[in-house]
């Protein structure tokens, strides 16, 4: 995922928007979301993408050189996989892990029972966003610099294609179908692309949204959730690729999901330190139900649709050290004080 301010204290509260009396039962259920529980986990740097494994329920959470993997239930440290480069995003079939490290130009294999780096297999330049599609069967791989996507075929653990985007992608989903939609940041738009011809369909304008990074998908109702940089979420149509309403959000969100079991579509706002929760009334009108305060610079998520809750990740920071070239710099994280905030009902 792209590079955004992703340090700072997490709030003590958080806030809840009043629920209108014409959303349906399902989304007045419950009090809620709230913050459950917050679980220091340590360690220095920054991260980004959190991805749940739903073989184990463990949660891979990626933090620049190393993998931190933790029991979501429990807060416990279960593994640290080290020795990496520049990743971002972890995709999981046949009890593998695929780590992408864009500081590397290639995929970083992990058996997810073991948790060690068991291959490597090399992709496009700068490869960030990931995506296992169990129709083709083949992991993709998003590349920025590059500006292309890698397919792998993970039985054979090699490369078998490129597909070209003309932009730098950022986070895709696929339709199950056979077709894969992917952000193109740069270009505001959203491409689609065989899955297993690798020709791409169709370049779709994502006006008004600029700069799409986070992505999900309601597969039932076939709608996909672009997550963008002004403060909005894009809501476009697979079939015709049109964008047919937006959801207000809050600032710097780098993740998004869509729970099926619910219909409530999740943004989380790195720079406004919320976690933007909508309801899908309809395939074409959506709810915010809440602006919930998990912290600044909680800019990445993930979201288990058994237990609907969802997970965060942030910091303290402080200030940066001025030099030449960057005479004010970003805030740097404190170290010791990266955790990780469960939300719920």
């Amino acid at each position: 995922m792209r590079e955004k301010l992703a340090f700072c204290c997490i709030a003590a509260a958080c806030t809840l928007t009043t629920i209108p009396a014409a959303i349906p039962a399902l989304a007045q259920s419950g009090p809620g979301y709230r913050i459950l529980n917050s679980y220091t986990l340590g360690g220095e740097g920054g991260w980004d993408y959190l991805n749940l494994d739903p073989a184990t329920g463990n949660l891979f959470i990626t933090r620049g050189s190393h993998v931190m993997v933790v029991d979501p239930a429990s807060g416990k440290l279960l593994g640290d996989i080290t020795g990496l480069q520049g990743i971002h995003g972890t995709a999981f079939v046949g009890g593998r892990a695929y780590v992408s490290e864009g500081g590397a130009n290639r995929i970083a294999v992990v058996d997810t029972k073991s948790l060690s780096k068991i291959s490597e297999i090399t992709v496009g330049t700068r490869p960030d966003g990931i995506l296992y599609d169990p129709v083709s069967k083949r992991i993709f791989t998003f590349n920025g610099t590059s500006k292309d996507a890698t397919a792998v075929d993970p039985a054979s653990g090699k490369a078998v294609g490129t597909v070209a985007l003309g932009g730098k992608p950022e986070a895709a989903v696929s339709d199950g179908a056979g077709t894969i939609f992917v952000n193109i940041e740069d270009k505001s738009e959203l491409v689609a692309f065989d899955a297993k011809s690798l020709a791409v369909k169709q370049h779709y304008p994502l006006a008004p949204c600029e700069e799409p990074s986070g992505g999900a998908a309601d597969l039932a109702h076939g709608r996909i959730f672009s997550g963008c940089d002004n403060k909005m979420i894009a809501v476009t149509d697979m079939k015709t690729g049109k964008v047919v309403t937006t959801i207000p959000i809050g600032e710097g969100v780098d993740a998004n999901r869509f729970d099926p079991g619910t219909g409530l579509v999740f943004s989380s706002n790195g720079e406004s330190g919320t976690l933007t929760i909508a309801h899908e009334d309809s395939p074409g009108k959506f709810t915010v139900l809440q602006n919930l305060v998990t912290g600044e610079g909680a800019r990445t998520m993930e979201l288990d649709t058994k237990s609907h809750r969802v997970y965060v990740v942030t910091a303290d920071r402080k200030p940066g050290t001025p030099t030449a070239d960057r005479p004010k710099p970003r805030p740097v994280p404190v170290p010791g004080t990266f955790r990780l905030i469960v939300l719920g009902r």
